[in-house]
Parts: C-alpha cells; structure tokens; sequence
C-alpha cells in the first residue's frame, strides 16, 4: 500500500481528540444516519448495525479507492434491558441521569472499517462498565449546568480516569469517550496486511 487514506464518519468530538491524541492523519465525513431508538434485544447488536450503517452511508459516497479505509462508530448505555441514547434535551438528560446514579451500567460500542479497495469489513463490539456516582437531584441539575452532556449517550462525558463523577470500573476508558483505541490500533494493523 503506497499511501494509506483515513476517513472517521464521525461528528463527535470526543472520537476526533483520540485519534489525535494517537497521532492519526484522518479525515472527517459525517455520516448523518440517524441513530434508532430501539428494537435490538442487545446492547452489542444495537452499535453493531449503526457503526456498520454509517460506514455504509460515507463508504457508498465515494466509490472503490485503494488505500483508503472508513471507521465508524457507535456508543450507547445499557442499562436494565434498555439502551441509554443521546437525549432529546434536559429533562430527559435528567431523567437519564436519576436512573443511572448509584448504579453501574454497560457501556458499549460498535466499531467498523470499511475497505474501500476490497469492500470488506472488520467489524467489533467493546463493553465497559461505569459507574455514575449517588447524585441528588440538586447534584443533576449541577452537572447539567457545569458539564459536557448534550449529544452524548447517557446524558455524559466522562473527564479522565479520576473523574468524581463518572467511573470507569472495568475496560477501557477511550471506549467510554467513543472509540477503543486499544482495539483500534491492532485491528488497524491488521487492515495494513491485508491491504498490501
């Protein structure tokens, strides 16, 4: 492969930091595939069909290329059978919230690159578990006022591993900002093999 091409189907900000953050040359195109609201029994079949959707969507607006390979991605909370989604605006993001503090719950997101050459993919689920710490309703309204929340899954933004508020019990913590970049740099090296 003589030059390789990157392309993140991604508005969010939080997955543009990280691949940043890790050095990557990539490009940005917004896949505008709206996220369903439900009817998967399962929180990894949910991101699965939306990563792979909006791969889809940005793949199919620019045609065979060799060397060039779209990522795509979903994160959603799950939390007693029912998915945690971008909420619609503050009270829901309340609501949202009251449900999930004290608790822990899933934190799961789909990942898929899309080849543009071969038209394959390689497609993945990653789970975290995080724990929103014992907010009184007081403390909600706080937080909605002083941090990140709007367009975010779960009504939040975790802010490192010591965030007071937002916690990361087990996996990883880019996963929880929106993309396992872990993950991400392995399944990268194996497009690179199969791309030459």
């Amino acid at each position: 492969m003589d030059q390789e091409r990157i392309i993140l189907a991604s508005g969010s900000s939080g997955r543009r930091w990280l691949m940043e953050q890790a050095g990557y040359n990539f490009e940005v195109k917004v896949s505008h595939v709206d996220e369903p609201l439900g009817g998967f029994a399962d929180p990894a079949s949910f991101v699965q069909t939306v990563a792979w959707s909006k791969a889809r969507a940005v793949a199919e607006t620019m045609g065979r290329q060799n060397g060039t390979l779209v990522i795509a991605a979903d994160t959603i909370g799950w939390l007693d059978g029912v998915p945690l989604l971008k909420p619609d605006d503050a009270d829901h993001a309340r609501s949202m919230l009251s449900s999930m503090q004290g608790r822990t719950h899933e934190l799961w997101t789909g990942v898929c690159l899309w080849d543009l050459a071969g038209s394959w993919q390689i497609q993945w689920q990653e789970r975290s578990m995080v724990r929103v710490a014992p907010m009184s309703l007081a403390d909600i309204g706080r937080y909605l006022e002083a941090r990140i929340w709007k367009g975010c899954s779960g009504s939040y933004a975790v802010e490192g591993h010591d965030d007071p508020i937002i916690q990361v019990e087990s996996g990883s913590l880019s996963n929880v900002v929106g993309l396992p970049m872990e993950s991400l740099a392995l399944r990268l090296a194996d497009w690179r093999k199969l791309a030459r």
